[in-house]
């Protein structure tokens, strides 16, 4: 059982097993999970020198003051084949796009390279709980570095302070539409024909904290939206006025809060400008139908698409008795037995998928992060460009599409053509996922027509799809 365990913490918890790795953590898988949350949490080295969101929103709102005064003076270019005014557009565009090229591949090596897979794996988790994604080409340069400055930094923290974090982060307030939302009653709602826009509010109580079935009302989303009112971004305005912040990060413009008491979830929150919305947002986060929707989502993604009901009420007991500390949580989480059940009960999404295939190469290629992201293009994951604000699905209904395992297969037998010559498939997976090899599986492995077959064999075995 110790060896099954092994894996079940390498894969299930981690990110997959690299060569060696099943023998690092050796008979004690719990330790090994535990000691990665009690080793200081630092940027990976792949992030290099990643631009802050700040600087990435300056640069972009330079382009866009750039395209205004394109388009002022574009009367005196009216006969040009290119007329100006594009100009600007064009290169935001294309700055956006390979800023989030550059950023995806290195959130992918910084997975491939992880010796800290569980925290990595938890940091992605968050992320896609709090999505922020480049569908909305405003937050297309901003979501990898949103996930290193308000997600990472809080993962083993309180739910609270992750959550004021995000919340204030410019990508999620541009994202979500708040960094102009305007009180109808405030100074900016008399002057402006511009009003309250009630997006961040809705996600964050319907996917951010109280979930679906969490008991508030449309009447809730509208007080929590009026409440959020004035949470912006410093230089988002006309340019020229003097900023009261740094430009691109969190700013309260007082001029656009709505006035007055609000009443949330049955409580009053007296008029209090900002503190009014970090006030709602401790109280949310210490809601009882947030404990109970966290602990459902995290034991769905480490135990099973339809987790126990015992082991959600665990993590909803641990979680309310912390005060909302995720540490503690995770640590609950990891002494469940119901999350080290033989059972591989969890199909791996694309990116689970196509970074553990990486991980058991042990790739180290100056590329790997982009032939990652080419392999995610194909299988239709590519990192934080989620569909929706709910994120990318976490079920096996959502992946396991005759099409989506075609798409797996093609991908395996390129894989094991092109690695044939240098990797013994009978050798990788025993290294990799052994000791929960069925015998069918290891028969097929062995007795493959070649090692590129067998490598294939290996990629699309049910013990390695499944975690």
């Amino acid at each position: 059982m110790a060896q099954i365990d092994t894996v079940i913490a390498a894969q299930r918890f981690g990110l997959g097993a690299r060569p060696g790795e099943l023998a690092a953590i050796g008979d004690d898988p719990r330790g090994w999970l535990m000691a990665q949350l009690r080793a200081p949490q630092v940027i990976p080295a792949a992030f290099g020198n990643m631009p802050s969101a700040a600087d990435r929103f300056v640069g972009y709102r330079e382009l866009v003051q750039e395209r205004r005064l394109e388009k002022q003076n574009a009367g005196a270019t009216a006969q040009s084949a290119t007329p100006p005014a594009k100009d600007a557009f064009a290169q935001l565009g294309q700055n956006l796009r390979q800023s989030y090229r550059a950023d995806a591949s290195a959130r992918c090596q910084a997975a491939i390279d992880s010796d800290a897979p569980f925290v990595e794996r938890l940091v992605q988790f968050w992320s896609n709980h709090f999505t922020v994604s480049g569908q909305r080409p405003i937050a297309l340069g901003l979501a990898v570095p949103y996930e290193n400055e308000a997600i990472r930094p809080h993962v083993l923290g309180r739910f609270a302070d992750l959550l004021l974090a995000v919340t204030r982060h410019p990508a999620m307030l541009l994202y979500l539409d708040n960094a102009q939302s305007v009180g109808p009653m405030s100074r900016f709602g008399a002057q402006r024909a511009k009003g309250l826009n009630e997006n961040l509010a809705r996600e964050m109580m319907e996917l951010h904290t109280l979930g679906v079935d969490g008991g508030y009302t449309q009447n809730d989303v509208r007080e929590l939206a009026k409440i959020l009112t004035g949470w912006s971004i410093a230089g988002l305005g006309r340019p020229g006025r003097p900023l009261a912040a740094t430009p691109g990060t969190f700013h309260f413009a007082a001029a656009a809060h709505e006035p007055g008491d609000k009443t949330l979830l049955g409580k009053t929150y007296a008029e209090a400008g900002e503190e009014e919305g970090v006030q709602a947002l401790q109280d949310l986060a210490r809601h009882p139908a947030t404990a109970h929707h966290l602990a459902t989502q995290l034991a769905r993604h480490f135990i099973a698409d339809d987790p126990p009901a015992k082991a959600v009420a665990i993590l909803e007991r641990r979680y309310r008795d912390s005060d909302g500390d995720l540490g503690e949580v995770t640590r609950q989480l990891i002494s469940l037995d119901a999350a080290w059940q033989p059972a591989q009960q969890k199909l791996r999404t694309p990116n689970d998928w196509v970074i553990g295939v990486f991980r058991a190469f042990n790739a180290r290629s100056a590329d790997r992060g982009l032939k990652a992201l080419a392999a995610l293009t194909q299988l239709g994951q590519l990192p934080l460009l989620a569909p929706s604000p709910a994120g990318w699905p976490d079920m096996q209904a959502d992946w396991l599409s005759p099409e989506a395992l075609m798409s797996r297969i093609d991908l395996a037998q390129l894989i094991g053509r092109r690695l044939e010559a240098s990797v013994d498939p009978r050798q990788l997976s025993e290294a990799t996922i052994g000791p929960v090899l069925s015998q069918e599986s290891r028969f097929q492995i062995t007795n493959a027509p070649s090692r590129a077959d067998g490598l294939a064999l290996l990629l699309v075995s049910p013990e390695f799809m499944r975690r």
